[in-house]
């Protein structure tokens, strides 16, 4: 059988009870919630501070401030909701309440910081379990990505020839949870045709037609790669800035080109960064691009927004505005948003990097138990770390006290 996470013995309260010659001690034993079970393919483990490298030496304010932002979206969502109904071992939205509600009350020193999350949170450690083998993996796959400079303009001119698009008005998002409650979290993208949803076009078919109002124009290549990233800084001819800030995508599969050149021979594998892609495209002009990009059959549109708070990034998929190196993208299929995830991992000029990380995106190519991808800001040296950052990384996940006590540990004792 499974081994349960405890943090604390039972509570016994003690009442009086006025008896005709003596007071008699009751034993009162609390209603013990039910547990809660992870997916087959994902394990935690009550873990303990001294077991996270660097701990007590990091600094937790980015991390804490981007909680609270993440506090802020689950304000208005009523307590007895799961945080994620497809992760439930995450717990209910008032169980993260209560700690938000604490957490909002702390000081600006660090050593006050790391004490209210110690005081807070227990660590959990997370594996991942091969559902076909059973094998234990305790470390996944961890990339980056960024926030890129876009140089637009207003009209189609030479070279600036790639609209960027708003959401088409016949492109529907539809929650599947509202009609079968075993659906809950799942969504499809589609469109009506002859009275019945079918999927939404592929990127061939949009780029063909005029579906999504164009509202700026950019370089083939700035624009593919702005898709990719999901948001961006654009600079118009005028100096004038805005955010093309994401907005819907068609609804199919992301299919990296990096991943193609690979396949086809055209690049090495060490060589398929950003970097190398981007020098492959020029080097073997606009028909191949072309080709090449409609491979990746997902397309990404945008609404346009003010850069109103410069020093924070873009809104992730869970609505909150990113925090550089402090905000992570997962697979909402296994985690929940706004869970603080303490990391261990080898970043780029940073060796044996550890820090706590918020998640509170997602992206169409971080699939997996383990799989995240890192927030590293904006500007030509977050591109630079995010092009190269791709490592093995270890996961421990911050949880309630109430929630930490309710999982069902699924790897079995040895």
């Amino acid at each position: 059988m499974w081994q349960r996470l405890k943090r604390l013995s039972p509570l016994f309260l003690f009442v009086a009870v006025a008896c005709e010659d003596s007071d008699v001690p009751v034993e009162i034993v609390p209603e013990t919630p039910p547990l809660l079970e992870t997916p087959a393919d994902l394990s935690l483990s009550l873990s303990h501070w001294d077991a996270l490298d660097g701990w007590g030496q990091s600094d937790l304010r980015p991390a804490l401030d981007a909680f609270m932002r993440s506090c802020e979206r689950m304000e208005p969502r009523p307590d007895g909701e799961n945080l994620n109904p497809r992760a439930p071992w995450a717990g209910t939205v008032g169980a993260w309440r209560d700690v938000c509600v604490t957490a909002a009350l702390t000081g600006d020193e660090p050593g006050a910081v790391r004490a209210t999350f110690e005081v807070l949170f227990s660590p959990v450690s997370v594996t991942a379990i091969e559902t076909d083998s059973g094998d234990v993996r305790h470390d996944g796959l961890l990339t980056g990505y960024y926030e890129p400079f876009v140089e637009v303009r207003s009209e189609p001119v030479e070279g600036f020839t790639q609209p960027l698009r708003a959401r088409p008005d016949d492109l529907l998002s539809v929650d599947l949870g509202r009609f079968d409650p075993e659906l809950a979290g799942h969504r499809i993208v589609a469109r009506v045709e002859d009275g019945e949803l079918v999927r939404y076009r592929n990127r061939a078919d949009i780029e063909a037609g005029d579906f999504g109002e164009a509202f700026a124009w950019g370089r083939p290549i700035d624009v593919f790669f702005l898709q990719i990233q999901g948001s961006g800084r654009l600079i118009f001819e005028d100096g004038r800035q805005a955010r093309a800030a994401f907005n819907a995508h068609n609804g199919l599969p992301y299919r990296s080109i990096g991943r193609e050149l690979i396949n086809r021979g055209e690049l090495a594998r060490h060589a398929a960064s950003k970097a190398g892609i981007e020098a492959w495209l020029n080097e073997n002009g606009p028909e191949a691009t072309a080709e090449l990009f409609s491979v990746n059959p997902r397309y990404v549109f945008f609404g346009v927004e003010t850069l109103d708070q410069p020093e924070l990034g873009p809104r992730g998929s869970s609505g909150v505005s990113l925090t550089p190196m402090a905000s992570l993208a997962v697979d909402t299929g296994f985690h929940a948003h706004g869970v603080p995830i303490w990391m261990t991992t080898d970043l780029p000029d940073a060796a044996g990097w550890s820090g706590l990380l918020i998640s509170q995106d997602s992206g169409g190519a971080i699939n997996g138990p383990l799989r995240g991808d890192f927030f590293w800001g904006w500007g030509q040296e977050a591109e630079r770390r995010a092009g190269t950052t791709n490592a093995r990384a270890q996961w421990t996940v911050l949880l309630p006290h109430a929630v930490a006590d309710r999982i069902v540990d699924l790897t079995p004792p040895a």
